[in-house]
C-alpha cells in the first residue's frame, strides 16, 4: 500500500459526519442488529473482504466477502432468520475503529482509511481480527441520509486460513 494523502483534518465537518456513520455502523454490527446495519448502505453499496491486501478491483479476484446489495440481504437473512447454527451459536464481539486518515473529500463523497480491532468471544475463548478498512461515505443532505458507499475490510492475516466467524467484520 502506498502512503495515503491527508487533503483535510477531522475537523471538517464532512469527515466528521463519515466518521459518526463508521462508529454507527460498528455499534450496530456488535449488537448485532444486522437489520438496521444494512440499511446503512447505498443501494449499490459494496462490502468487501480481500484475500490479497493490495487489491483495488474485486470482480476479478477471489475475495472472503464481496457483498452487493442482494448478497447483503441474504447474508442478514441467513443470520437473522430461522436457525443457523453461525447465528444462534454466534461470537459476542466489541470493536474499535480509530486511525482514521480522510483520503478524499468533497460535498458529496468522504473516502477514509482507518484500523479496526475486533475481540470475538465465543465458547470461554477470545479471537483477535485486526484490519486496515477503507470506507467511501456518501454524503446525504442532512447526517440521518449518509450512507456507506464502499467498505473494504484487509485483514492483516488475509492469506492465512481464516476461521469461520458467524459475524460481520
Amino acid at each position: 500500500m502506498t502512503d495515503l494523502p491527508n487533503p483535510t483534518t477531522l475537523g471538517d465537518v464532512r469527515v466528521s459526519r463519515a466518521i459518526e456513520l463508521v462508529w454507527r455502523e460498528a455499534d450496530l454490527l456488535d449488537r448485532k442488529d444486522y437489520v438496521t446495519w444494512q440499511g446503512l448502505y447505498a443501494d449499490d453499496g459494496i462490502y468487501v473482504i480481500p484475500i490479497d491486501r493490495d487489491a483495488e478491483e474485486f470482480d476479478d479476484v477471489l475475495n472472503m466477502v464481496y457483498d452487493d446489495q442482494r448478497m447483503r440481504r441474504l447474508r442478514v437473512n441467513r443470520m437473522t432468520e430461522g436457525y443457523a447454527i453461525a447465528a444462534v451459536d454466534s461470537a459476542t464481539t466489541v470493536r474499535t475503529v480509530s486511525r482514521f486518515v480522510a483520503t478524499e473529500v468533497s460535498d458529496s463523497e468522504v473516502s477514509l482509511h482507518a484500523a479496526q480491532v475486533l475481540v470475538a468471544h465465543k465458547r470461554g475463548i477470545h479471537d483477535l481480527w485486526a484490519a486496515d478498512v477503507d470506507y467511501t461515505v456518501r454524503l446525504g443532505a442532512a447526517p440521518a441520509e449518509d450512507t456507506i458507499a464502499r467498505k473494504v475490510i484487509r485483514l492483516v492475516n488475509s492469506e492465512d486460513a481464516v476461521p469461520a466467524a458467524g459475524f460481520l467484520l
